[in-house]
């Protein structure tokens, strides 16, 4: 990417090789290279980001609560899908296999917080079931995830 040579000749009319002139380096950079490697790799980086959100894909209810802060440490993530599947992470399990697994996985972990992500059709009775069984588990740090933008029902027309 860099140094070329320039011919040590006078005026810079004439073209060809002069006798007797050395070649000395050009102390120019040709940044053109460069900035086109940083160009694509803006762009291959704009289109993985959106791809690098892992989950399972719900339809999450609407709110209008604020993001919680961020941790350093990935959060665990319960799903529950709008046709009834119970997943951690992204790895289904069933009900009987929810509180072992989770109890395995926090045994590993720093924090004590689970994510709990429900599809917005799925029945209250249900959302509430998985709750009073984390919280009968001994997993007390329980945050629901919603998406903004809902209803502020304050009377400002959000």
């Amino acid at each position: 990417m860099g140094a070329g040579v320039v011919q040590n000749g006078g005026g810079g009319r004439r073209r060809g090789r002069r006798r007797g002139g050395g070649a000395k380096p050009m102390s120019e950079i040709n940044v053109t290279p460069f900035v086109d490697v940083m160009l694509v790799l803006l762009i291959i980086f704009m289109v993985a980001a959106p791809l690098l959100t892992v989950g399972v894909p719900v339809e999450l209810p609407k709110t209008a609560a604020t993001a919680l802060p961020t941790e350093q440490e990935e959060p665990l993530t319960i799903t529950l899908t709008a046709d009834g599947r119970l997943m951690i992470q992204t790895t289904e399990v069933t009900q009987d296999e929810l509180i072992p697994r989770l109890r395995a996985i926090a045994a590993e972990r720093k924090g004590d917080k689970v994510f709990l992500r429900a599809d917005g059709t799925i029945a209250y009775a249900a959302v509430a079931q998985v709750m009073g069984a984390l919280n009968a588990g001994g997993f007390r740090n329980i945050g629901l995830v919603t998406d903004t933008d809902g209803p502020r029902m304050d009377g400002s027309g959000g």
